[in-house]
Parts: structure tokens; C-alpha cells; sequence
């Protein structure tokens, strides 16, 4: 057996929690299992994510992928923003990133949008070595900036 992903439900939170507040702690946020749970069930109870959960031959969560829907006026057409990217470290090196990389691709593909959209940290090499692997392009033409409220 090989490692798959899919598309989860609530039903998966308890195995999605533990993985997105790793993902949190990455980015430098203290572990909130109780506000990790919420914001997902929040998300995916209200149709407002798509949430890819990766899982190993032995059906246990090693990762998963988060999308926004959204939309690009300039393109007139609806894109996603990955929001969430997150291995489980004892699961990295084995293509776990590209299969849910190549599944939300799939998700946006079908769900007829023109364009995925990602942000990264600057120090996240391996990522961003990887998303470029897979023909991910960098901006080169337009900053991000983002407004704290």
C-alpha cells in the first residue's frame, strides 16, 4: 500500500487537529489544540475550505492541504489560495508534499478555477524547492502586503 489523499469531512478532525496545529507551531504559534479544532470545524462545516487529508498504507493522517476559494477580478475568474501546506515530520522525504500539491491542482482543476495562489515564509527553502519542481512560479511582479486588524 502507498500513501493517498483525499478530500476530508469533520469526521477527520481528530486526526487534522494534531497536524494543523503542528502546521501553526511552525509559523511561531503556541499550541491551541481547542482554537486548531474550532478553526477547522468552522471551515469545513460552513463549505469555506477544502480540506486534503494525506494519509499513510496504514490510514493514519500524515498531512493535509488547505484551500480558500476565491476570486481574481483581473482574470474574471474564480481561483484558490492554498493557505495550508503540512507534513507530518516523521512522514517528510516520501512525496507526501507533492501527492497533496498534485491533489489540490486536481481540486482547483476541477472545480473550475484558473489559478492556485500560495504564500510561504522567505526561509522556507524546501518548500519553495519543491513548489517550483512541480511548475509553481514566483512573483516577481507584484509584493504581497498584508494589513494586521
Amino acid at each position: 500500500m502507498t500513501d493517498t489523499v483525499r478530500r476530508a469531512t469533520v469526521r477527520d478532525l481528530d486526526q487534522l487537529v494534531p497536524l494543523f496545529d503542528g502546521y501553526r507551531q511552525f509559523y511561531e504559534k503556541p499550541s491551541d489544540l481547542i482554537v486548531a479544532r474550532q478553526f477547522l470545524a468552522d471551515r469545513m462545516s460552513r463549505g469555506q475550505s477544502v480540506v486534503l487529508i494525506a494519509e499513510g498504507p496504514n490510514g493514519l493522517a500524515i498531512g493535509f492541504a488547505q484551500l480558500f476559494p476565491s476570486f481574481s477580478s483581473v482574470l474574471s475568474a474564480p481561483i484558490y489560495v492554498l493557505s495550508d501546506l503540512f507534513v507530518a515530520p516523521v512522514a517528510r522525504r516520501r512525496g507526501v508534499g507533492t501527492l497533496l500539491l498534485k491533489a489540490a491542482a486536481e481540486t482547483g482543476r476541477v472545480a473550475g478555477a484558473v489559478r492556485l495562489e500560495l504564500s510561504t515564509a522567505i526561509t522556507n527553502v524546501s518548500a519553495q524547492r519543491l513548489y517550483e519542481a512541480l511548475g509553481w512560479k514566483r512573483d516577481e511582479e507584484f509584493y504581497q502586503y498584508g494589513l494586521s486588524l
